[in-house]
């Protein structure tokens, strides 16, 4: 499975980004997409996942701000990110999990910038 990450860039505080991820490859294994951060000195974290039956779960510091979707025809999913703030700055990663084959990919990071 291969991912690409786009949408990233730089944005005010208050303002939306979005971000997307087209997978290719064995697509059929993918049972749950979805975005990860890494901010500067810190540790990789969740940010919002999606199951293919449409489950969505958010870390609660996105939550009601931050909106993941897929599209299971073009084999893509999306992070809509509205209201953004300065702590959101960090590069962005789009996952793919296969329950199946216990199987993790990772798509090339996207900057997010977030200024005050």
């Amino acid at each position: 499975v291969q991912l690409q990450a786009s949408g990233g860039g730089l944005v005010q505080a208050g303002g939306s980004l979005r971000l997307s991820c087209a997978a290719s490859g064995s697509i059929f294994s993918i049972d749950l997409m979805g975005w990860y951060r890494q901010a500067p000195g810190k540790q990789r974290e969740l940010v919002a996942t999606i199951t293919r039956s449409g489950n969505t779960n958010y870390a609660d510091s996105v939550r009601g701000r931050f909106t993941i979707s897929g599209d299971n025809a073009k084999n893509a999913w999306n992070l809509q990110m509205n209201s953004l703030k300065p702590e959101d700055t960090a590069v962005y990663y789009c996952n793919a999990n296969s329950w199946r084959t216990q199987r993790s990919y990772w798509g090339q990071g996207t900057q997010v910038t977030v200024s005050s």
